[in-house]
């Protein structure tokens, strides 16, 4: 036979073609289809038609089965499987238009029908392919009540994320029995869309519920703290200061946890709404009638509610919160934005500006002024029942030693642009006469040559200027804008003792490094001082007390008192706790600063101290009041005589009807009560 030559074909017999065309047949013969299938059409309802829809995930996918049949069908059983193969019915074709990766009911069809009946072996690996490691296959009950309830979560999830409040104090059953007609739009636009697109959606629709989410779990933060919600502009810097206080508080360990926590729970967080808004999406695809009826019905219901008002607990049950809380979030952000070309006008004018230095602050010639703030020192102090008996005997016993030592004071109220914290925001607006109420603001002036109060005075020349600053453990360049000729900070005033939680120095010996460094000195030049006192910042625990003036030292005498004092952590578990140790700083910081007035001040001495800000929500108890106590102590009586028309409270403590500024206007109204 020739190399060339084909191989000679035997006849086929009867049998041979009779399995060859059944082959064929059944390999061509087109799945039978319903109008509409093809392209991106939803399935119908699977419990309506008995088809099976195509997954839409792939553990969707698995949960079908590897050969398109429902996993709740099959067994374990080779025999079983054997029968039900070749039983197989051609499933209802998906969409089309899915590019998923799963297999589709055609594909499916195919392979059942080219490949045959499975044998032995392949029972076994159809067995293992099942997701949950074929738990699901083994207990067919459970997987579909863990498919419900995991349905169940998503919803109450995404309802939560849309229900909840800003604010804690505002966390009730009522706000969650509620129906937002969010829900009913995020369903109506998630039905309409087809399949690809619809989970894109869900995708980005679900990260952003859980960014609003952090978001406002970071304004019931600052409402906690500052009594304002979280400014989305201007409030990022403040974050680092949080972690600086977490880690002052609670040690470097502590601090390094909480941003760990914190970063975990907002990744957590937008998984887990990302997650649970894809599972509703593809529940409402499976069971598109249902949801369409569904969503109809809720609109409908939301329609009624709303316009008749329906409330329960004193709460509207038909609500669009969410869309008016997002809307103020766009609102704040514009007002922020836009706040920077307002204040520019603002700083453009100053009263004193063309005003001869020859001419500024004469009647104060020659006198030692101490401008001291005192941190917290908020008029809840004086007016909570729970605080004002302690707070007003240390009062009356600072008045008694001024007197003793020949001084007078007069006291009045200011209003300060932040409560809580923000410290140097009211510093700033105190001394600059503008209203600085964020950090932009104060970015804006610290940079730029608008006045001070302490700047005049060194505008002068007949003052040296000092900053007493030991809250400032990092290099501080706006101390050169507000006018300071020298800067002692927490590392330039010789204390060798522990932090109390975030004080570096204590009050006391802050008072006491000021007279040997400054005050103390013979033939010096008249002094003007900025003091901050921070003893009474937050935590409040430990806090130290008053002892001898001359048992200082160099501040080591105060490790035992640390160690004596209170765990900040153990304070914090109880209000009524945090507000007692606020009010035992606040008399500590008090008593520090009258005794020393009473040992060291003489007839040239003139004190102006304040409040910087109200203390945190936890203590005020939700007080709106922004109000400080602000206090002129002097020997000479001229000086109290030209803030005689002020209307202050003779004394150490206001009084209820004492009046109120603004703490903005006290730089313009003091260098008038002061000029020649």
């Amino acid at each position: 036979m020739s190399h060339l030559t084909p191989p000679r074909q035997l006849p086929k017999t009867d049998a041979d073609a009779s399995e060859r065309t059944t082959a064929e047949e059944a390999s061509t013969a087109p799945a039978v289809t319903e109008p509409g299938a093809a392209g991106d059409v939803e399935p119908a309802d699977e419990e309506a038609t008995g088809a099976t829809a195509e997954p839409t995930t792939k553990a969707e996918a698995e949960e079908d089965g590897p050969d398109g049949r429902p996993a709740t069908e099959e067994t374990a059983d080779g025999a079983e499987d054997g029968k039900a193969a070749a039983e197989a019915v051609v499933p209802h074709p998906a969409s089309t238009g899915d590019a998923s990766g799963e297999e589709s009911g055609d594909e499916a069809a195919a392979s059942t029908a080219t490949t045959g009946p499975p044998g032995p072996g392949d029972a076994a690996s159809s067995s293992a392919r099942p997701g949950w490691f074929g738990w699901r296959r083994r207990h067919p009950r459970a997987a579909r009540a863990v498919r419900a309830g995991t349905s169940i979560l998503a919803g109450a999830l995404v309802l939560v994320v849309l229900l909840v409040p800003n604010r804690l104090d505002r966390i009730n059953l009522q706000s969650f029995l509620r129906l937002p007609v969010e829900v009913i739009f995020l369903a109506a636009v998630l039905l309409v869309l087809p399949s690809r697109a619809r989970r894109i959606t869900a995708v980005v629709l679900g990260t952003f519920l859980g960014l609003s989410t952090v978001l406002k779990c970071l304004d019931m933060g600052f409402r906690q703290t500052l009594a304002r919600p979280f400014d989305l502009v201007f409030d990022w810097v403040l974050l680092s200061d949080a972690a600086d206080w977490m880690k002052d508080s609670f040690g470097r360990s502590g601090e390094v946890l909480a941003v760990i926590g914190l970063i975990v729970l907002l990744v957590l967080v937008l998984v887990l709404s990302a997650l649970a808004m894809v599972r509703l999406a593809n529940v409402m695809a499976r069971h598109r009638s249902v949801a369409v009826r569904g969503t109809l019905v809720l609109g409908t219901a939301w329609i009624i509610l709303f316009t008749m008002g329906v409330q329960f607990g004193g709460v509207t049950v038909a609500t669009r919160g969410y869309s008016q809380y997002l809307a103020n979030r766009v609102q704040y952000v514009r007002d922020g934005l836009g706040d920077a070309d307002v204040f520019k006008k603002q700083l453009a004018v100053d009263a004193f500006a063309d005003t001869p230095n020859d001419r500024l602050l004469t009647g104060l010639r020659g006198k030692d002024v101490l401008f001291t703030f005192i941190e917290s020192y908020g008029r809840v102090a004086i007016d909570d029942p729970a605080m004002a008996p302690e707070i007003d005997a240390t009062l009356k016993e600072g008045d008694a030693r001024l007197k003793a030592a020949g001084f007078a004071a007069r006291s009045g109220w200011l209003s300060s642009p932040v409560t809580g914290a923000g410290s140097w925001l009211a510093h700033s607006t105190f001394l600059s006469g503008l209203w600085i109420k964020n950090q932009q603001r104060y970015r804006t002036l610290t940079t730029g040559d608008h006045a001070t109060l302490t700047s005049y005075f060194q505008k002068t020349g007949a003052w040296r200027t000092v900053g007493i600053v030991p809250g400032v453990r990092k290099a501080w360049p706006e101390g050169t804008y507000f006018g300071l000729d020298h800067i002692y900070d927490s590392t330039h005033l010789g204390y060798q003792g522990p932090y109390f939680s975030w004080t570096p120095v204590p009050d006391q010996f802050s008072l006491e490094a000021f007279q040997r460094l400054e005050h103390g000195k013979k033939n010096r030049d008249p002094i003007m001082a900025e003091i901050i006192l921070a003893s009474s910042h937050n935590p409040w625990a430990p806090i130290a007390h008053t002892i001898g003036w001359d048992d200082l030292g160099d501040g080591s005498v105060f490790e035992q008192i640390k160690k004596e004092g209170k765990n900040p952590t153990e304070v914090w578990k109880h209000p009524a706790s945090v507000r007692t140790e606020y009010r035992k700083a606040i008399q500590y910081s008090l008593d520090s600063l009258t005794q020393w007035m009473q040992r060291y001040g003489d007839k040239n001495t003139v004190l102006v101290f304040l409040g910087d800000h109200q203390p945190v929500p936890t203590v005020t108890g939700g007080s709106t009041s922004r109000d400080v106590p602000i206090t002129i102590v002097a020997h000479d009586p001229k000086v109290l005589d030209r803030i005689s028309d002020w209307g202050w409270t003779d004394g150490l403590k206001p009084a209820d009807n004492a009046p109120e500024w603004a703490m903005d206007e006290f730089r313009d109204r003091f260098m008038t009560a002061y000029q020649k």
